[in-house]
This record gives structure tokens, sequence and C-alpha cells, in this order.
């Protein structure tokens, strides 16, 4: 039996090793200050420093855009997967599109004849139409604004950390030919590790100008970055107005659908024919006198009779009038005023008084 071993070349080995552990030596002894450093000038620190904040903030502005854009920390997974392998991202059901469809469901459950299941229905759809309205959302902030700053990161910045790591090595290289320098004892030894010194400092010189470069493009991809992020804004806007679009269509149907009766509290007792609970009631101004006035074409019923009989109001189906202090309700509503008379107090029908003139000799 042939077993084919892999070809080891122990030289090569062994020198790999000695220069790695020379290379910790020298790193440590720069730690403890006990060997000279070839520093950077100050304009490429200034530089370095620069591309490891916009690295860090990039990083993290990407990072809390996708957690915005999808909650869901196992999908932001799942989609960095499918982006890696070159496949379509998996189509999901937002929760917003799940309560449309439970909505447009119950709504059917409960009678699309009555005002609540047709509510249901209409709000239902208008969340079917804001769930599709996030998904293009969702997409379209990704190809405007996460996908470059992702692209730059695995990109450009990606590059420039390795140029910088081929310059650390360069430099060490370089601290070693000065050390060799100093410590050569002979003629021959010394021309020798001024040689390899001369070479050292050409190539750590390239590879710095080299990374320079690179460094002052950053200034470029910021400038970039500005116009992704306008664009992201616009998006951002568009997704906005299509939502408050859906939303006002929304009230505008249900305003027109049938509502039930509301409920009216009169001394602490509800009654048909009141106004939404919402309305609150502040206490009468003395100085507003009004009659209540019905002609024979107004429908009656038996909750507005109930009203007026608390009020002590007698009236027929021709006619009827009597004088009641009232006031506007606290916020003003657009059907009812707050009504007193005597120690009876409540909400009337705006349709069903008429303001006088001037106060009548009436004893309330």
């Amino acid at each position: 039996m042939n077993i084919n071993l892999p070809h080891f070349n122990m030289k090569n080995l062994v020198k790999e090793a000695g220069s790695t552990i020379s290379r910790v030596v020298q790193l440590t002894e720069e730690k403890l200050g006990t060997t000279e450093r070839t520093e950077y000038d100050l304009h490429f620190q200034n530089l370095a420093e620069r591309a490891d904040v916009t690295k860090a903030w990039t990083e993290k502005l990407v990072k809390d855009t996708e957690s915005v854009l999808i909650p869901n920390p196992q999908n932001r997974v799942e989609d960095y997967i499918f982006e890696k392998i070159d496949k379509s991202k998996p189509k999901r059901v937002s929760n917003l599109e799940h309560l449309a469809l439970d909505m447009i469901e119950a709504g059917g459950d409960f009678g699309q004849d009555l005002p609540y299941g047709q509510a249901l229905i209409k709000v239902g759809q208008a969340e079917q139409k804001l769930g599709q309205c996030e998904h293009d959302f969702i997409a379209t902030s990704g190809i405007c604004f996460t996908q470059p700053l992702r692209k730059f990161l695995e990109g450009e910045m990606k590059t420039i950390s390795k140029e910088r790591g081929i310059l650390d090595s360069k430099r060490l290289d370089l601290d070693a030919c000065k050390n060799r320098v100093k410590k050569a004892r002979s003629m021959l030894g010394q021309q020798s590790a001024e040689r390899d010194l001369r070479v050292a400092q050409a190539e750590f010189d390239r590879q710095s100008e080299i990374t320079k470069l690179l460094l002052d493009g950053i200034s470029t991809s910021q400038a970039s970055h500005l116009r992704h992020l306008h664009a992201f804004i616009q998006t951002q806007v568009r997704y906005y107005k299509q939502c408050g679009d859906v939303m006002e269509q929304l009230q505008r149907e249900l305003a027109k659908m049938q509502h039930p009766k509301p409920r009216l509290r009169i001394n602490s007792e509800d009654v048909d024919g009141g106004p939404p609970s919402s309305v609150s009631m502040h206490s009468c101004d003395s100085d507003s006198v009004v009659g209540v006035a019905l002609d024979s074409d107004t429908e009656i019923d038996k909750s507005l009779t109930n009203l007026l009989e608390d009020f002590n109001i007698e009236f027929d189906t021709t006619a009827i009038s009597t004088v009641i202090f009232v006031t506007e309700c606290s916020p003003v509503n657009e059907d009812y005023m707050y009504a007193k008379q005597g120690l009876m107090k409540g909400l009337v029908p705006r349709a069903f008084v008429e303001m006088l003139d001037e106060e009548p000799d009436v004893t309330l």
C-alpha cells in the first residue's frame, strides 16, 4: 500500500521558524524600549488614524442601518449568507403583512356587511400596502446605502489594511538591518549590512508612498459616501410619504363608512345618540344662552326624546323649543355642545340648538 506523504522542506521550515522567533524578539524589545524603532512621519500617522476612525464608524453605521431595516438578527445572517453564495434572498412575510392577512380574515368572519367587518378589511388592505412599501424601502436602502458602504469595507479598507501590514513588515526589516550595521564587527560584515540596509530603506520608502496614496484616497471615498447618504435620505422621505398617503386614503374611506351610533353620557348614565367618548366636557358659560328648536321635518329618536325630557323640555311633533345654557366642548366638537339647565347637564346635538341674539327673561 503506497501512501503519498506531503513533501516538507525542512530547511525552509527552520528558516521561517527562525524568522518568526526573531520578529517576536524584535517586537518585544520595541515594546520594552530596548531597541531602535523607525517612526512614521506625522502626516502618515494622521492619515492612519483617520483611516482607523473611518473603518470603525463605517462598520458601526452599516450594522446599525441593517438593524433598523431588518430587526431580526437571524434574517440578517441569512441574507448575508445568500449574498455571499450569490443567490437571491428569500421572500419573507413582514409583521405588517401578517397583521393585514389576519385583519382581512377576521373581517370576513365578522361579516363584510357589518361596519366592524368592513373596517377590518379596509385596514387590512391598507396594512398590505404598507408592507409592500416597507419591502421596497428595505431593498432600495440596501442598494443605495448599506451595500456601497459594505463594499468599501470589504474592498478599499481591506486593501489599505493589507498594505499597512506590509509596511509594518518592511519597517521591522529596516530596523533589523540597522541593528546588524551597529553590531557588525568586521569590515566585510559592515559592508554587507550597509548594503542590506540600503535595500531595506528603499523598500520601506516605496511601500510607505503606496500606503500614503491609499490613505489619501479615503477623502474621495467619504465624498462618495455622502452621495449615498443623500440617496438614503431621499429613499426614507419617499417611503414615509407613501405610508402617509396610504393612511390618509384609509382615513377617507373609513369616514365614508356608516358608523354605529355613539353613546351620550348624561348625569353619569349612558344613552344612545351622544358623541364619541373622546369628547371632554367642562363647566358651562352662563353668559351663553341658546334656544333649542325642532321643526316638524326633524326625525326625533328615542335617545333625543329622553335627553330633552331630562331637561324638562315639553315638545310635540310639530315644534319644540326651550331655553338652556350651552357652551362649547373642550376640545370643540362639530356635532355636539355642552348644555346645562338647573341641576341637569350633558351634551346635546348642535343641529337641534339655535343661538339667541339676546338672553331671554327666563328662570331656569
